[in-house]
């Protein structure tokens, strides 16, 4: 793991051997005798669990304190967050001094909770809400400063948090001596049970001992990967490891891909969208990293989603699955109680693309016609058996879709979608030709379409823009000519597609798709480095795509001269999987070439594959490389392609110090 967490001083798995910890420091061996019966009468976590964990925003800083926590506790109440479902409010590292009292007890650090975590517990409590604490199953926490950890000290520590009111345990892994995950835990467990108080139990070790295949009889939760970071390469990572456990998550035993970051700052709201739709398809657990006080009213639109929440909290309790994958283009499927799906269709890739699949697909019985809720948009239509959408770059578009008999109440759907991603040569008018599709099982009448764009910009049909009736499968296809006023910045800028219909019942419907359209450069002619042209988007695992660098750490400009084996190259990109940069090649281009590789940086760490995909077919693949490798020369026939990708993967076994070299990258047009 590369550990892309604030928290750089974990240590894991020290080689400190029990024996010799128990002659130094007197620690007594965690207890191996059979667990006790669970002692509260209810069962716990029947759901995801929802709330609040303050690392994310804050991590150790003075910020987090007893205000704090109250002031989150009160936003829970006044923003309709306890309505929509969220219940703990839960303090992670740093809540106590560095040192117990003379009697091994934990002490809050009175700067910080100078009323104690009980009073802190009440006045939670009395909201209605409940609190959540955090310790790590070692001798001290995760942070730097070195706060005590619960190895060895479980029954007193366990003992402690029910006195003070506590519901919720985040039990890490950090400084854990060496000492076996099953038995760290366990023991934490059997402490817990013992004090009779109902505590919900999280599991962090981080997925390093797979507890799916264990934990579902130790905690009601239990982290499936490392630490999330606040930006894109970071969850759509944890998304892909956290995926294939679907099997293993239940009322009561969760898959736990970590924390929330919606509202942090490091993605844009149509990513925060997706990270919450796939969080509530997957039945994870939602807590709110975020610090409330502050967050923008679309940051609580997001996490208020009452609909997307529902998907989450489902008392089936199954984690979705994956229907289809194939170019970035993600349908992921859940069962719910009531015998609907809901069917989350993610667009992985940087720039538009049609997801689509069927009522069959996802597991619904044949029926004439289908209800399908968009749970972002609130509204329902008909469809006769598909579900598609043209979803924008990084979006998902999140459905819930019935065989209820209930279909003909509602007015039929229609698909709005673009031939090709709209690339707009600078100085050169565009053709560009939008579709509109009837899905309804009844048919949409009296359809018009239109297309605007920026003030300045012109936008003329050129082909009919109305259709007197679109039934399932038919399309109203117009091309318009686009015009951007002369000497228009390359960069992005916002198209709307509208259309408008009737049901057959006569009842008006207006859909409606935005549209991001590109202002380009053609390519040079000749043979460029990569790292010289612009690039339409780049995306990395950590820190910033750098140009004729190393990755580095997360900060831009912090890296190192490229170097794959002790052979320092002076042109290329430095990423951290998982990692995309796309370029507009305008099909002038014929060839990618590369010399890549696993940086020198991170020493023996990190193994990645390297990939350059045309459009949306992969041209060529480096296979796994690790450090051990010599640059491997990469070459890819990309002729005829408008937009070239250059994709690095995890190599399959999660993203540990996967810095990666495109070095020598050179575009030939």
């Amino acid at each position: 793991m590369h550990n892309p967490h604030p928290r750089t001083h974990r240590i894991r798995a020290a080689a400190v051997l029990l024996t010799a910890l128990l002659s130094a420091g007197g620690l007594a061996a965690p207890a191996t005798a059979a667990p006790p019966p669970p002692a509260p009468a209810e069962e716990l976590a029947l759901t995801p669990p929802m709330g609040f964990n303050n690392w994310n925003s804050t991590h150790c800083r003075a910020e987090f304190n007893e205000d704090m926590v109250k002031g989150i506790a009160d936003l829970f109440v006044t923003e309709g967050l306890k309505d929509a479902g969220y219940q703990y409010v839960n303090l992670d590292d740093c809540w106590a001094l560095p040192q117990r009292d003379a009697d091994g007890k934990l002490v809050p650090d009175p700067a910080r909770f100078p009323h104690g975590i009980s009073a802190v517990a009440d006045y939670v409590h009395a909201k209605g809400l409940k609190l959540g604490i955090y310790t790590s199953a070692g001798t001290k926490t995760c942070d730097g400063a070195g706060f005590p950890g619960a190895l060895g000290h479980e029954e007193s520590d366990a003992r402690q948090f029910a006195d003070w009111g506590v519901d919720y345990l985040k039990y890490d892994n950090c400084n854990n001596q060496g000492v076996d995950a099953r038995q760290r835990y366990r023991t934490m467990r059997d402490a817990l049970r013992a004090t009779g108080r109902p505590i919900v139990y999280s599991i962090c070790e981080w997925g390093e001992n797979k507890p799916w295949e264990w934990a579902s009889d130790v905690g009601q939760l239990w982290r499936t990967t490392g630490d999330i970071s606040d930006n894109w390469g970071s969850m759509l990572s944890i998304l892909k490891q956290n995926l294939p456990l679907a099997p293993y998550a239940g009322p009561g035993h969760w898959n736990d891909p970590d924390m929330l970051e919606v509202g942090n700052g490091g993605m844009t709201d149509t990513e925060y969208r997706s990270h919450f739709s796939l969080w509530s398809v997957m039945a994870a657990p939602l807590l709110i990293g975020t610090d409330l006080r502050t967050a923008s009213p679309a940051t609580l639109d997001i996490l208020g989603n009452k609909e997307v929440i529902a998907v989450d909290q489902d008392p089936l309790g199954r984690q979705g699955t994956v229907v289809s994958s194939e170019g970035g283009r993600w349908v992921v499927a859940k069962e719910m109680a009531d015998g609907s799906r809901a069917v989350a269709l993610f667009n992985e890739s940087g720039t538009a693309q049609r997801v689509a699949t069927s009522a069959a697909a996802v597991g619904l019985p044949r029926a004439p016609g289908y209800t399908l809720r968009d749970l972002w948009r609130h509204r329902d239509t008909n469809t006769a058996g598909t579900l598609a959408a043209t979803v924008p770059a990084h979006g998902t578009v999140l459905f819930r879709v019935s065989a209820d008999g209930h279909w003909a109440e509602h007015p039929p759907a229609v698909e709005l979608g673009l031939d090709e991603a709209p690339f707009i040569e600078r100085d050169t008018p565009a053709t560009l030709t939008t579709t509109v599709t009837g899905l309804g099982r009844t048919p949409a009448r009296q359809v018009s379409a239109a297309l605007t764009g920026p003030d300045g910009w012109t936008v003329r049909a050129l082909s009919p823009a109305t259709a007197a009736t679109l039934p399932d499968g038919a399309s109203l296809r117009t091309r318009w000519r686009v015009t951007a006023p002369p000497g228009t910045p390359v960069g992005s800028y916002a198209l709307g597609l509208r259309v408008r219909y009737r049901s057959p019942a006569g009842e008006p419907v207006t859909d409606e798709l935005p549209v991001t359209a590109s202002v380009v450069a053609p390519p040079p002619a000749g043979t460029s480095y990569l790292s010289d042209l612009p690039w339409l988007s780049a995306v990395s695992g950590w820190g910033p795509v750098e140009r004729d660098s190393s990755n580095g750490e997360q900060a831009a400009g912090d890296g190192s001269p490229l170097t794959i084996g002790a052979t320092v190259y002076a042109k290329g990109l430095g990423v951290h999987a998982t990692s995309e940069v796309a370029y507009y090649a305008g099909r002038h281009c014929e060839k990618v070439t590369a010399e890549v590789g696993v940086d020198d940086e991170k020493g023996t760490k990190g193994s990645v594959a390297f990939e350059i995909w045309a459009d949306g077919v992969r041209a060529a693949s480096s296979g796994v490389l690790t450090n051990a490798l010599a640059a491997q020369p990469l070459t890819a026939d990309v002729t005829g392609a408008r937009v070239v990708r250059l994709v690095v993967t995890d190599g399959g076994d999660g993203s540990d110090s996967d810095h990666a070299d495109w070095a020598d990258a050179r575009l030939s047009c």
